[in-house]
């Protein structure tokens, strides 16, 4: 089954998405995504430039040596960028693998091993009544988890808020937009907005909070200790993880489950955090973490120490990304939690997707392969915007970690 075309499709059907798209000479087709918010274009590049070419008249099957091929063959290992290239790569083998065999994905990792997979929404708000309206609707959709966010008062801006009438979005303009933080700010109302909705909403709903790594270790500390009262399913990302060991800290002061990964592109870069227990949840994405096949080895490590899955789900990665996603975290026997935020139209246009919803969990669906079809002609009517994360500043004007 030898691949014929391998090409780079960037869209921006709701935000910016890049696409992946091999065929073979059987005529089946897989898509994978490519997507890195605010550095899309470089992981196209990498694509287009340099692993597309080698991508033809290699067979389709063999996923495992086309990995190791691109991993290994490259000498310039890991990375954002070339660990998204090579997951959009390995997905899309996937999703051929699993059409060549009338099955889907799932099946091919071995099978369901639970029902559906529980996912979390994020509700957010300017006020606390406005967090605790769009906490509502949440529950009313079904949620059985759900994140949640507001802004700190004091603050002009704070991360993860969405507007009133849409999806969370926080890249923007083509340069970035910098915004002011103050941590001292931040440590005295969390505790308070989880205790607001605790008080609101009981106990009977997982309640997740996103720190988005702006603590030092010791004040992340502090931060778990103060809202262990309202048993937080996890605290997201409390301290940046370039120094794994700095965790050691942060457990020694609380017991609020700890959850971190997004931006980790390899297995290397948990190791530690894993074989010591540093956390709970281990929050690495199929797009950024070298698809399904690397993915599966940070689980499968991250089952022999009792931590689980809590995979990175939001807007920034496609459809394709999400149904990748769902694929193994039906499949593992570790899964935590998915988080899901949704896409902003016109998406759906553009992706198709089998995967549904339904009283707080999601199932990817019966379809062959991953169950996304991409409209390549509907994507051509979205072209790409350039966008960009923000840049963060403390009160004095230093950068500080976004």
């Amino acid at each position: 089954m030898k691949i014929t075309d391998a090409r780079v499709v960037v869209s921006s059907p709701g935000r910016n998405y890049v696409t992946l798209v091999i065929e073979t000479e059987d005529g089946l087709t897989g898509v994978g995504d490519a997507t890195l918010n605010g550095r899309e274009l470089a992981v196209a590049a990498y694509l287009s430039e340099h692993l597309c070419p080698m991508l033809i008249g290699r067979d389709a099957r063999r996923i495992e040596d086309t990995w190791q091929y691109f991993y290994k063959g490259a000498y310039w290992r890991r990375g954002p960028v070339a660990m998204t290239a090579i997951a959009a790569i390995d997905v899309a083998l996937w999703d051929i693998k699993g059409k060549a065999a009338g099955m889907p994905v799932y099946e091919l990792l071995g099978g369901a091993a639970r029902d559906g997979v529980m996912v979390y929404g994020h509700a957010s708000g300017s006020t606390l009544e406005a967090l605790s309206a769009d906490f509502q609707a949440h529950l009313d959709l079904g949620y059985k988890a759900i994140r949640a966010q507001a802004a700190v008062p004091g603050l002009d801006k704070t991360y993860g808020i969405a507007p009133a009438d849409n999806i969370y979005e926080p890249a923007s303009g083509n340069v970035p937009q910098e915004d002011r933080w103050e941590t001292s700010a931040y440590l005295d109302f969390a505790p308070a907005m989880m205790r607001h909705l605790r008080d609101e909403f009981g106990y009977g709903v997982h309640l997740l909070h996103d720190v988005h790594h702006r603590l030092t270790p010791i004040e992340a500390g502090r931060l778990g200790a103060a809202l262990e009262p309202y048993r937080p399913f996890w605290m997201e990302d409390p301290t940046p993880a370039e120094d794994q060991s700095a965790f050691r800290l942060l457990r020694s002061h609380t017991t609020t489950p700890v959850a971190v990964g997004e931006v980790f592109n390899s297995i290397w870069d948990c190791q530690q955090l894993i074989t010591e227990r540093l956390i709970d949840y281990i929050r690495t994405s199929v797009s950024h973490a070298g698809g399904i096949t690397h993915l599966r080895r940070i689980f499968s490590l991250a089952d022999l120490y009792g931590v689980r899955s809590g995979s990175h789900g939001a807007g920034d990665l496609s459809p394709v990304s999400l149904a990748a996603a769902l694929h193994v975290d039906l499949s593992i026997p570790n899964f935590g939690i998915q988080e899901y935020m949704g896409h902003r139209e016109p998406a759906s246009k553009v992706f198709r997707t089998s995967y549904t919803f339904a009283d707080g969990y999601m199932h990817p669906g019966d379809a062959p392969g991953l169950g996304v079809e991409f409209d390549e002609e509907a994507a051509a009517a979205y072209p790409f915007d350039p966008k960009y994360l923000p840049i963060n500043r403390r009160l004095d004007g230093s950068v500080h970690d976004w």
